[in-house]
C-alpha cells in the first residue's frame, strides 16, 4: 500500500522522503501460507512491530517532513519496488525502517533504492544482510579485532562450529531471528548438551541455526546514533545501560516492547519499560572505550546516519560487544529518548531534519 501523496509529489518533483516498512500483517500472512503455526508466525512478526507503533505517527512525520520543505511518502514493502523505479534520484531519499534478510524482507529495500540509484539514509544494503546473521557478523567483527564473543554454530542438534570452552557457560540465541535475545529463560546454560536441545527447539520452532557464545558478565548497553548532519560524529552517540528485570531478554520480553502486545502488556502492568541510565554518569572510562569501538564500526564497518550497538559492560570497564542494528527500533522508548536528550527533538522532527540535511534543504 502507497500513502495517497505519493503521485503529487512525485509529479511536482518535490524533494521527498520516502519511508520503507514492513507491516507485520504481510509478514504473518506470508508466514502461515510458508506453513508456521500461528503462534510461530505473531512471535517471529512480531519483531516488526516498530512498523505497527510508527504507522499512527506518520501525519506528525508528514508535517515535519512539510516545515522542512521535503515531502513524506510511506510505503509498505511490497508496493517498493514500483514506487522507487518511478522516483526521481536528484530530489528522492530513502529511509528503511524495516531489515531482514530471512523471516522479514526489509533488507531489499536499500538494495532497490540503489538500483533505481536513489540516496539512502543509512549503512549500505551488504550491512543490511550482514548484521541478520549473527554468526557470520561475529565473524567479521572479530576480524577487525573488536570484542566480540566467539561463537559456536549448531542446526537442529548438531554441531556445525563447536563454541569454545567457557567455565560460565555459554548463552544461546537464534542466529537470524532477533537480535541479542535468548528466546526462552533457559538459554543461558552449562551444559553444552542443552545447547544442542535447545537447537532443536529453535529449528523446530524457528527453522533457524543457534549461535553458542560464552555467557559474558556484566550489565547491558545500548550505543544509539543519528546524524542529523552529514558530518555528525561519535560525540552524538547516546550510550546508556539499559536496566531491566532479568539478565537478558526472551521472546516474551521482546514482545511485550512493541506493538498492540506490547501495549496490552504495559496496560495491564505485566511489563514496565526497562529504565535508562547514561553509562558516562557511572563508567566514564567504558563511556570512552565504546565510542572508540564505535568510531571502529564506522571507520571498518561503514555504519552511518542511523545504527544502534548493543555491549555488554563489566564492573571494571570491560565492554563486550554484542551485536550492531542498521536499523534499530526508531518508536522505541530507547532511541525516543535519545532523540529528546542528545537533539532536543521528537521523534519525528529528528527524522525529518536528519533527511532534509541529506538532501540539502
Amino acid at each position: 500500500m502507497v500513502a495517497p501523496d505519493f503521485a503529487g509529489a512525485y509529479q511536482s518533483m518535490q524533494p521527498t522522503l520516502i519511508l520503507v516498512h514492513e507491516p507485520e500483517k504481510a509478514c504473518f500472512d506470508r508466514l502461515v501460507a510458508d506453513g508456521y503455526p500461528a503462534e510461530r508466525a505473531t512471535e517471529i512478526s512480531s519483531y516488526l512491530a516498530q512498523s505497527t507503533d510508527l504507522a499512527p505517527e506518520f501525519d506528525q512525520l508528514a508535517a515535519a517532513c512539510e516545515k522542512r520543505g521535503l515531502a513524506f511518502v510511506a510505503v509498505e514493502l511490497d508496493a517498493a519496488a514500483t514506487v522507487l523505479a518511478k522516483a526521481d534520484p536528484a530530489k528522492t531519499l530513502v529511509w528503511t525502517l524495516t531489515d531482514g534478510i530471512a523471516y522479514f524482507r526489509g533488507g531489499a529495500a536499500p538494495a532497490m533504492a540503489r538500483l533505481s540509484g536513489l540516496k539512502t539514509i543509512g549503512a549500505d544494503d551488504s550491512l543490511f544482510a550482514l548484521c541478520q546473521d549473527k554468526f557470520r557478523s561475529g565473524a567479521v567483527l572479530g576480524a577487525l579485532g573488536l570484542p566480540v564473543p566467539t561463537a559456536g554454530l549448531a542446526r537442529n542438534g548438531e554441531w556445525l562450529v563447536e563454541p569454545p570452552a567457557s567455565p560460565a557457560g555459554w548463552f544461546v540465541k537464534p542466529n537470524r531471528l532477533g537480535a541479542k535475545i535468548g528466546i526462552w529463560p533457559d538459554s543461558r546454560i552449562t551444559e553444552l548438551g542443552h545447547a544442542l536441545n535447545l537447537s532443536r527447539r529453535v529449528f523446530s520452532h524457528y527453522r533457524d541455526d543457534v549461535v553458542v557464545q560464552p555467557y559474558v558478565a556484566g550489565r547491558n548497553a545500548r550505543a544509539s546514533f543519528l546524524g542529523l548532519k552529514p558530518e555528525t560524529g561519535v560525540e552524538a552517540l547516546g550510550v546508556a545501560f539499559v536496566e531491566s528485570r532479568g539478565d537478558f531478554q526472551t521472546m516474551a520480553d521482546s514482545m511485550a516492547l512493541y506493538g498492540d502486545a506490547g501495549r496490552a502488556a504495559r496496560a495491564a502492568g505485566a511489563y514496565a519499560e526497562p529504565e535508562l541510565q547514561p553509562v558516562a554518569a557511572s563508567q566514564p572510562a567504558a563511556d570512552r572505550a565504546i565510542r572508540v569501538l564505535v568510531q571502529k564500526l564506522i571507520t571498518g564497518l561503514g555504519l552511518k546516519d542511523v545504527f544502534s550497538v548493543d555491549l555488554r559492560v563489566e564492573a571494571d570497564d570491560t565492554i563486550h560487544l554484542i551485536e550492531f542494528e542498521v536499523c534499530p527500533g526508531l518508536p522505541c522508548f530507547d532511541f525516543r529518548d535519545y532523540c529528546r536528550r542528545q537533539w532536543g527533538m521528537s521523534l519525528a522532527d529528528a527524522m525529518a531534519e536528519t533527511a532534509a540535511s541529506r538532501l540539502g534543504l
